[in-house]
């Protein structure tokens, strides 16, 4: 078996794949890349038995045969070449030789019957939308998903297909996320649970492409088909927490203010705030907003002061400046609106500006108490 590849359209395409590899495998086999050739069609797959991506790649041959090759070696060698053609010749001694315009380097390969089959999916249902959008409804909401190993359900982003939108929800108790399109219809109801790790790979990989992507699912597994690449994953089993009970709807206190603005002001105040609790106040009153935090231990302590427009009831409320940072960060408008009812009762962000024509942001923040 034997084809000719560019080294950079290869390693460009084994670099997105390597992500699904973990450090450790239990299986030594999920350390390497199969390669799969059928004429001019070379297919590379990566998996860590959760999740599976593979991409189809465009090489001279007419040839045919399957090889796992060791993916930290090649990966290591490819960055290493200028852009030229590569030569892999299969030999019978259980070794790949590549050869370069100036060399030749031989690796061990494994049998590619031993890598494990991608899973099928049984009778799914299917969904189509702009990649953009998916990235978009990504990055609008992973950052909020939880990293609790008790609470599996709420370390993904939640999925929720519908006739009238799609929305994608994130949470992990402490803030919450939900990202709504009303430009994007699926045929059927559904929803599932996806896990981090296939939907980091997936952000990285679309970016801002246009290219339509196609989504399957069953109860158990989603596949996601785009351009020359498909990503299989087990999704995450159970039953997703009824995030609009937590949704406060009767919000009479709105604060509108300039996110920029904002965000500096949390950021230079929260570093004197109590390092385990990261609190600051906010204190609203009239149009001023009050920002100060206060370290007693270390007796350090911090007070801004900001212009901003506000409808409703002088009140004092705290939160945990981290998440309130992550959440500002993620917001790509000019002003924001902070809309709050009690000073125990979670706070509502949400973009004034910067929205698509069917696009909806709502961020939730829980507040922690003041210690007056």
């Amino acid at each position: 078996m034997k084809f000719i590849v560019s080294s950079t359209y290869l390693l460009k395409q084994l670099q997105v794949l390597g992500g699904v590899i973990n450090s450790s495998n239990t299986l030594p086999i999920l350390d390497n890349f199969l390669f799969e050739l059928d004429g001019t069609k070379l297919t590379v797959s990566a998996s860590d038995l959760e999740t599976t991506m593979s991409s189809v790649l465009d090489v001279e041959s007419d040839n045919e045969g399957s090889v796992a090759i060791p993916a930290r070696l090649l990966l290591d060698t490819l960055k290493t070449f200028p852009e030229q053609p590569l030569t892999f010749v299969i030999e019978e001694n259980n070794t790949v030789e590549i050869s370069s315009n100036h060399g030749k380097y031989a690796l061990a390969y494994a049998d590619g019957n031993e890598f494990p089959k991608a899973i099928s999916l049984e009778d799914p249902s299917n969904t189509k939308m702009p990649g953009h959008i998916l990235a978009t409804a990504i990055n609008k909401t992973i950052f909020a998903a939880g990293n609790d190993d008790l609470r599996p359900v709420m370390s993904g982003v939640f999925f929720q297909f519908s006739t009238e939108g799609l929305t994608f929800v994130a949470t992990d108790a402490h803030k919450l996320v939900k990202y709504t399109r009303a430009d994007v219809q699926a045929s059927q109801v559904a929803e599932f649970i996806m896990p981090k790790k296939p939907l980091n790979l997936l952000k990285g990989i679309l970016g801002a492409s246009d290219e339509e992507i196609t989504i399957e699912y069953n109860d158990s597994n989603a596949k996601f088909t785009f351009e020359n690449t498909v990503l299989i994953c087990r999704l995450i089993d159970g039953k997703y927490p009824n995030y609009e009970a937590v949704i406060p709807k009767e919000n009479p206190n709105k604060l509108t203010i300039d996110r920029t603005q904002f965000l500096n002001s949390v950021r230079r105040v929260s570093i004197f705030s109590n390092k385990t609790t990261h609190q600051i106040r906010l204190k609203i009153a009239g149009a001023e907003l009050n920002i100060s935090a206060e370290d007693i231990d270390y007796s350090n302590k911090a007070e801004e002061r900001l212009t901003c427009d506000y409808q409703g009831d002088d009140m004092q409320i705290g939160f945990n400046s981290r998440f309130l940072t992550e959440m500002l960060n993620n917001l790509g408008s000019n002003d924001v609106q902070l809309e709050l009812s009690m000073p125990n009762r979670a706070g509502i962000l949400t973009p004034i500006d910067d929205l698509e024509e069917g696009e909806h942001v709502t961020m939730l923040v829980m507040p922690v108490m003041l210690n007056s």
